[in-house]
């Protein structure tokens, strides 16, 4: 930032960069691609190649400076003591936000009352408005009465004695299904167990509106 004061702290700036071009998703060879012929299966084939190169320049001598090409003139201030030298350079940029105070900007102590720095002060007395409270104008039916006050309870300032509550009836855990009674059951009805008559029974009523089965016989 241009208006960055340098004497605070400046905090790390990351900028977005430029934006890429889109790769293609397919770079594989088309039908033309041909594989050298020293490329085998294991690699190339080992055989030494040697290519052909241009001509080097030749080697130009050494060019030693003359005793014009030094400056032993401008050494004077690495060599000798000298005195500080200042220059003076353009207002920066940077400063022109630097808003510094005015004159009207600072306050002087006071110099009279008892708020001076250096001298001592004789006490102050300040005069506050009347209270209505302990006056002779209180207005006593403001009073609170005895129902005002809460009766406070004796285990704050004596011992507590214990206290036991009341719970609900616990039930024993058991099984709550229903079980049949002596009347459920009719031991007259069952069979099984002794001699019985063989006994039939009638199937059901044919519908006379059902058509006969015809079974196709083959000449």
């Amino acid at each position: 930032m241009n208006n960055h004061d340098p004497r605070m702290q400046k905090g790390p700036a990351f900028s977005f960069g430029t934006r890429h071009r889109h790769l293609q998703a397919n770079f594989s060879p088309g039908p033309g691609y041909l594989v050298p012929s020293n490329i085998t299966r294991v690699g190339r084939d080992g055989t030494p190649a040697y290519s052909v190169y241009g001509r080097r320049k030749d080697i130009q001598p050494f060019q030693t400076p003359g005793p014009g090409s030094y400056s032993p003139e401008n050494a004077i201030k690495t060599t000798y003591y000298s005195p500080p030298a200042f220059s003076l350079s353009a207002r920066t940029k940077l400063f022109r936000n630097d808003q510094t105070p005015g004159p009207a900007a600072y306050m002087l102590p006071p110099v009279l009352g008892p708020r001076v720095v250096n001298k001592t002060a004789a006490p102050n007395v300040s005069f506050s408005g009347r209270s209505p409270i302990g006056s002779f104008h209180e207005d006593l039916r403001k009073t609170p009465g005895p129902g005002t006050y809460q009766v406070v309870d004796s285990c704050v300032y004596r011992h507590k004695a214990p206290q036991y509550s009341i719970t609900g009836r616990n039930m024993m855990p058991g099984d709550t299904t229903k079980k049949p009674g002596p009347g459920a059951h009719h031991p007259e009805r069952v069979t099984f167990t002794g001699i019985k008559a063989p006994s039939f029974s009638f199937g059901i009523r044919h519908s006379e509106y059902i058509a006969p089965i015809i079974v196709d016989g083959g000449d």
